[in-house]
């Protein structure tokens, strides 16, 4: 990898590229607030978004914004959100275009503790923090398996990460068998749905979202030094050892919470700081808060391709999307 420092972009630049993504963003909540078996025009749903925040009486269309479309969007723009950092965070941890969360298994062991606490029969709360678990325990094992020294070679972490997630995948397919009673429920899960999002998995996954990816943001000037190479960064008095536990810490912590209601959103990680590194520069103080407006916005709009196409689920069409340009990036990658 190269060890060339990240260039830093302007300090005029960061503010305009905040606005006109987070202006992105709520063009896509609206839209997705909007459109669906009821039309709601845009005008209707802003003006419904100003009622409920203003605490006024919701008039016509507005329980349909608020009651149902709306805690849909908001999950979706956090799940974005949160594996959008996260990708970001695990590319420059590991110095890694080809590490997300997705790749390196540990949405598969988030997957799979929520799907344990639904199988089971667990309490709906209980389900964020078996989903922590799963995801610490997955990208540990994929880390002691892609190990060569001191080194994370790409390929290794890759397929390490395929290894790990498709087993994990085998068992969480293994307790749907069991569970027969709620497979449809855990199917739905496995293929990312944010159908069973409401208020009260919102107000369960900001904490998580919210800490996690918080943590990452400010570790962005670290891990912008971190791309200098190691002995630099220590040099320079990073802890470069407890920085990617740090990482590793607060990426599975907001992963978790991404996964935990909404199941596995593939590619997300991996698709949105690409983007971003490619429009708007590599720098990660730069990478990461951009990261999180584009990946809200792709997968609001994603859920909104799902609902009204014969697509159905918001995991499928991540990974229509996500797919091919894993293919290019590997080929780019090995060149």
């Amino acid at each position: 990898m190269s060890s060339a420092a990240p260039p830093r972009p302007p300090r005029s630049a960061l503010p305009l590229q905040l606005a006109g993504l987070a202006l992105l963003l709520l063009l896509a909540v609206v839209l997705g607030t909007g459109l669906g078996s009821v039309m709601v025009p845009p005008g209707e749903v802003l003006g419904a978004l100003w009622r409920g925040l203003s605490g006024q009486e919701l008039v016509g269309n507005d329980v349909i914004v608020w009651q149902i479309r709306l805690p849909r969007v908001v999950m979706g723009v956090l799940v974005g959100a949160s594996l959008g950092v996260c990708g970001g965070a695990f590319q420059g941890v590991f110095r890694n275009p080809l590490a997300d969360p997705y790749l390196l298994g540990v949405a598969s062991g988030g997957a799979l503790g929520a799907t344990a606490v639904i199988v089971g029969g667990g309490p709906r709360p209980l389900i964020p923090a078996a989903a922590l678990l799963g995801a610490l325990g997955a990208v540990t094992t994929t880390l002691m398996l892609a190990r060569e020294g001191r080194r994370l070679p790409p390929t290794r972490l890759v397929l390490a990460g395929v290894v790990v997630g498709s087993v994990l995948s085998a068992i969480s397919t293994a307790l749907l068998l069991r569970g027969e009673d709620r497979a449809r429920e855990v199917l739905a899960y496995t293929l990312g749905d944010l159908g069973f999002s409401g208020w009260r998995e919102v107000g369960a996954v900001v904490p998580y979202v919210g800490l996690g990816a918080g943590a990452l943001l400010l570790l962005a000037r670290a891990l912008d030094t971190l791309q200098l190479g190691e002995l630099t960064a220590r040099s320079l008095g990073v802890p470069v050892e407890r920085l990617r536990l740090l990482v590793i810490g607060a990426a599975s912590l907001a992963t978790a919470g991404a996964v935990a209601y909404v199941g596995i959103i593939g590619f997300v990680g991996l698709l949105v700081p690409h983007v971003v590194r490619l429009a708007f520069g590599a720098g990660h103080r730069t990478l990461l808060p951009l990261s999180a407006l584009l990946g809200g916005t792709l997968v609001v709009l994603a859920d909104l391709l799902a609902r009204t196409t014969p697509l159905s689920q918001v995991g499928i069409v991540t990974t229509l999307l996500g797919g091919p340009f894993f293919l290019w990036l590997l080929r780019r990658t090995r060149d």
